[in-house]
């Protein structure tokens, strides 16, 4: 979504305009800027679970913040990537940036090197065809996400509005089909987008978001931290059918930080408590977490992730992330 797109939020919220029906592939991108479309999975078992991340203008790709950094913002085309994170059996991890060249769009289809993603109107199909780093291993499959309702509404991350989420899809079955690794099972997911005008770091410090799996729907936290300190914290609570519901965010309450020191904190019914069920992404800037939380009288399971974007933005962190961030030659 472009940021003259942006699709219009649920009643009550200040942002208003076109509505999105599904991801929108094709919306340009401005210079400086990033478009992502993120979708995590954990099985019914509990014993699996997938991210995947298809990013036009990267936002962590070092060569995208060196380019930034010089006069013009950097081609957001130019830095394009898949991200996919297997946890559990099978458990790999990749993220090869491209240019250009490998990139072809249109309003249903994304295609980022020879993998790609397709949007058929019910359902959104992610054919994955990728090589791990710093060990090559290959991730070859399929994985399909299967919204319950597709909302067309999106929600400022900023009072200036060059920052957009979009929860697309809330409530989702998500099917992983892997040849490589042989992985099969399904579970409940989620898929969303962000969009923005500016780099992440150029108006963040940091956030702690999560989206949680109820008996009837799904909530979200967004709990964001700007330049000046100050920041929204969203508290959306959606039902199967797609409707909406904002809640008042809860109390804060800290989780203990990661072996790299990255602070993690989420939000919870008063005098009810949280724990780090597995931690599954340990970075210098960045955390992903399976947790435990209670929400709306629920014991139930989260997906949390923490971000410190001055981590980031430091140079030794810089220096560190080719290694796992891989750019093709072609």
């Amino acid at each position: 979504m472009s940021g003259d797109e942006s699709p219009p939020t649920c009643d009550g919220t200040p942002d208003a305009s076109t509505p999105v029906p599904g991801p929108r592939f094709d919306a340009p991108v401005v210079r400086g800027g990033y478009s992502w479309w993120y979708v995590d999975a954990l099985s019914d078992d509990g014993k699996n679970g997938i991210t995947i991340i298809a990013l036009i203008g990267s936002v962590f790709s070092p060569y995208y913040a060196a380019m930034r950094r010089r006069p013009g913002g950097g081609d957001p085309l130019h830095h394009v990537s898949l991200n996919v994170a297997i946890y559990g059996e099978g458990k790999r991890w990749c993220m090869t940036e491209r240019g250009r060249d490998s990139l072809r769009r249109d309003k249903t289809w994304l295609q980022i090197g020879p993998s790609s993603l397709e949007w058929d109107g019910e359902s959104l199909i992610i054919r994955i065809d990728e090589i791990t780093a710093p060990l090559p291993r290959r991730i070859r499959g399929e994985v399909r996400v299967r919204p319950t309702a597709v909302l067309g509404r999106s929600y400022p991350l900023d009072p200036a509005g060059r920052h957009h989420w979009a929860p697309l899809a809330p409530c989702a079955r998500v099917e992983v089909n892997l040849n490589r690794p042989s992985l099969r099972w399904s579970g409940h997911g989620y898929l969303d987008s962000n969009r923005g005008d500016e780099p992440l770091e150029a108006t963040f410090r940091r956030w702690d978001w999560s989206r949680t799996a109820l008996k009837n729907g799904a909530a979200v936290l967004y709990d964001v931290t700007r330049r000046d300190g100050a920041g929204p914290v969203l508290g959306l609570r959606f039902d199967p059918a797609g409707r909406v519901e904002p809640f008042e965010a809860p109390p804060r309450v800290k989780l203990p930080s990661t072996l790299w020191r990255v602070e993690r904190e989420t939000r919870v019914d008063p005098h009810s408590s949280a724990r780090v069920v597995a931690t599954l992404e340990d970075t210098p800037f960045y955390a992903r977490s399976v947790l435990e939380t209670n929400l709306f009288g629920e014991t139930a399971t989260a997906m949390h992730e923490s971000l410190c974007l001055d981590r980031f933005n430091s140079r030794w962190v810089q220096t560190l992330l080719p290694f796992r961030i891989p750019r093709a030659l072609r």
